[in-house]
């Protein structure tokens, strides 16, 4: 297993494949669906044939590349992630897990070496779910979460459905998307957390994922004049809001360990310096490897909603929008890519990741596991994301080790 990847190679990929949707900060822009993002499929695709492999896309947009293997009945081994992004995001989220499948493929075919089983690669469509909610929607509705009707209608804030702008980038394939035997499902990720650079090591070994629930929660109050209108007789929506904003810290700073909770999106009408505050929308984002420590954390904040409508006199609506169970990765095939890390003598950190990743839905699947590589300072889903590009390329090698490994399993 002394076969690596060429760092040369995969990084030039990666250069000229963050030119689409790149932005004057360093980032990229390519969230799921727009222009952006069909340049890059379009770009995978190529990359996809020219390197021999059979190119399927399914009905959600899932792009899958095959590699054949001595007894091409056998299940494959599936490596991938995803190529959407934030809105003005990071250059190596997803990317580093698709481009880094295909660096392997590549990598076996420069030594002639076949695999008893053949290898897949995939690009999973709307991951980042910031144009679509919900997020990881095509591994989802791969592994039988959603269904796909209930995915063609989901719509971004313009109203425009997904089902439509699939069909216009030309991404609505024929391929049915739905479970399919699989030997196993690999993943690299940039870690989008501090715990790596804080050890000084080069790869994490992930060995779950929290659990988490989002609400969609809105509080409908009064507008009136910012001047004439006295304190005591104001029903402000935001005032409402920030009570809960205050809450969430609360509750996360209390409620558990490693229990996290954020207010993200916060949509405020009319919006005007001279009005009170009338309606606000908001989300609430809570995270725990606890599942009891996720619920309890959703009912008390549940109540601090009910409690700030309350004082301010206003109604209240909250909708439980997304919900997915701690996820616990396979023993056998986290021992693999431990000893893939080894064969390397690379260092690393069994870990615990706080965000969601398609893997999470390949966990109801078949055996799965995740190859993490360091943030530098943490920092994910901004245009100052950034991984040193040794760190890169050990992840990188350790996923063809883990790969390798399984794909010759009879």
């Amino acid at each position: 297993m002394d076969t690596t990847v060429s760092s040369d190679r995969l990084r030039e990929r990666f250069d000229e494949f963050n030119a689409i949707g790149a932005t004057d900060r360093g980032g990229v822009d390519r969230p799921s669906l727009s222009d952006a993002n069909r340049r890059a499929r379009d770009r995978l695709v190529e990359w996809f044939e020219a390197a021999g492999l059979t190119v399927t896309v399914d009905e959600l947009g899932n792009v899958f590349g095959r590699r054949a293997g001595r007894n091409d009945d056998l299940p494959p081994v599936l490596v991938g992630s995803h190529v959407d992004s934030q809105y003005n995001g990071g250059r190596y989220d997803g990317v580093i897990g698709v481009l880094g499948g295909l660096e392997i493929v590549e990598t076996l075919n420069d030594a002639g070496i076949e695999t008893e089983r053949p290898i897949e690669v995939v690009a999973w469509s709307n991951e980042e779910g910031v144009r679509f909610q919900p997020d990881m929607l095509g591994s989802g509705a791969f592994a039988g979460k959603f269904d796909v009707e209930f995915a063609y209608d989901l719509t971004d804030k313009e109203g425009t459905r997904f089902g439509d702008e699939l069909e216009r980038i030309g991404y609505r394939g024929e391929a049915p998307c739905e479970p399919r035997d699989l030997h196993c499902y690999l993943e690299l990720h940039v870690e989008q957390g501090p715990k790596l650079e804080a050890a000084g090591h080069s790869v994490g070994v992930v060995e779950g994922v929290y659990g988490f629930v989002w609400f969609d929660a809105a509080f409908e109050g009064a507008a009136d004049h910012a001047g004439p209108t006295p304190m005591h007789q104001r029903h402000d929506a935001l005032v409402a809001t920030s009570d809960v904003v205050e809450a969430v810290r609360r509750i996360a700073g209390t409620g558990g360990e490693d229990l996290v909770g954020t207010v993200g999106s916060v949509d405020v009408s009319p919006n005007a310096i001279n009005v009170i505050p009338e309606r606000v929308d908001f989300t609430v984002d809570l995270r725990s490897y606890d599942d009891e420590t996720v619920d309890r954390a959703a009912e008390q904040v549940r109540r601090e909603i009910a409690h700030a409508a309350d004082r301010e006199g206003v109604d209240w609506d909250c909708e439980e929008v997304m919900r997915i169970e701690s996820q616990s990765f396979d023993d056998d095939l986290v021992e693999t890519v431990v000893d893939a890390a080894d064969a390397l003598d690379a260092e690393y950190t069994r870990l615990v990741s706080g965000a969601g990743h398609d893997a999470s839905y390949l966990n109801r699947l078949c055996p799965t596991a995740m190859v993490f590589v360091p943030s530098v300072d943490g920092v994910s889903h901004t245009e100052d994301e950034f991984t040193e590009w040794e760190d890169v390329v050990a992840g990188t090698n350790v996923l063809l080790n883990a790969v390798r490994s399984k794909a010759d399993e009879v």
